[in-house]
């Protein structure tokens, strides 16, 4: 629970000063009170009067007090609404280090099998898309149901030049924000905005990014502040590294490289091997800023389970619920009681 305006609570300082003043009335009183000569006479004269029965109805009024004085203050919950349908950005790393054939036949084929057999398991009113990313980022196709068309997407991925972690986010967080308007799509020096007001923390949206990488990014936003916008939105990263420590050579063949500019070749055998350059520190920062997970799958066996254990099922829309009316309540209950009990207890002349 938080507050919407927790300045109200400097209120609560009133509660002391009327139990002092309570204490007071009730010393006053006993000092002013008639003498007789006989205080047994006055004792045997006098109703029986409990404890509970003399202070209770104070104590109801101060309980009363402290639950409007909490209702002025605006409490708010985080609740989880069930939601119709579910949205999932599959950002995908096609830099030139994803040809290593450490894992067989190579990182990207592999990358791709997982993300098809992903796509292939879910239900039918979970929307996809993909963002490719390499020396900057592309959004391939915006979420859709069509399993065919995203397995066409996924298939066509060629490799690039460089990484560019924060951008893939970015263009993630952007085709999140196409189709839902929760989401406000995201600011940069290239396109200047009004920043959205961050969500209050646990407050998710119903949408989730995957991003899958094998090393660490050379361009582009920083990733963290790029993070920090999705924090900002709701939204959740999971992170995935992949590859393994050994390295290998790569086997990607002649292909377009359409990130780095121009025609690239990629042949097997040549060029050198890549080892495991994942940078996971900050992809650990991520999922954590975000509320998400990070997994480092080593083989494609590793990859697949990764794709089949995401919390999928999790993406519910997380919605703030004010909750004032329910202290407003308690305090009114509160304080008829206390009236109730004083006027039967200690009725007036």
């Amino acid at each position: 629970m938080s507050l919407l305006w927790p300045g109200f609570l400097v209120l609560l300082g009133l509660i002391p000063a009327l139990v002092a003043a309570y204490v007071w009335v009730l010393r006053r009183r006993r000092r002013f009170a008639v003498r007789y000569s006989s205080l047994m006479l006055v004792r045997q004269a006098l109703p029986h009067r409990s404890w509970l029965r003399q202070h209770l109805p104070f104590v109801l009024f101060l309980l009363a007090l402290i639950g409007l004085i909490m209702a002025l203050a605006r409490p708010v919950t985080i609740v989880s609404v069930p939601t119709g349908r579910a949205n999932i950005i599959l950002a995908m790393d096609v830099s030139r280090s994803m040809c290593s054939n450490d894992i067989a036949p190579n990182r990207l084929v592999a990358a791709q099998a997982a993300a098809l057999s992903f796509v292939e398991s879910q239900e039918a009113n979970t929307y996809i898309g993909l963002v490719a990313f390499a020396g900057f980022a592309e959004l391939i196709l915006p979420p859709t149901t069509d399993t065919e068309v995203l397995g066409d997407a996924i298939n066509s991925l060629t490799t690039g030049r460089r990484t560019a972690i924060g951008s893939a986010i970015l263009e993630a967080l952007d085709a999140i924000a196409e189709i839902d308007g929760s989401v406000a799509p995201v600011s940069t020096s290239a396109t200047p905005g009004l920043a959205p007001t961050p969500v209050p923390a646990g407050a998710y949206a119903p949408s989730i990014i995957v991003l899958l990488t094998d090393g660490a990014s050379n361009r582009g936003p920083w990733p963290l502040d790029a993070a920090q916008q999705a924090v900002d939105r709701g939204v959740r990263i999971y992170t995935i590294g992949f590859g393994t420590d050994s390295g290998g050579m790569m086997e990607c063949g002649p292909t377009l490289d359409p990130f780095g500019g121009g025609e690239g070749q990629f042949w097997g055998g040549g060029g050198g091997g890549f080892r495991r350059e994942i940078d996971e520190e900050t992809l650990i920062q991520i999922a954590e800023m975000t509320g998400g997970d990070y997994y480092a799958p080593e083989s494609a066996d590793e990859l697949q389970g990764v794709f089949r254990d995401l919390p999928t099922y999790l993406i519910t829309r997380h919605e703030t619920m004010e909750i004032s009316v329910a202290f407003t309540a308690i305090g009114a209950l509160l304080a008829g009681l206390a009236v109730v009990f004083s006027l039967l207890w200690q009725p007036l002349p």
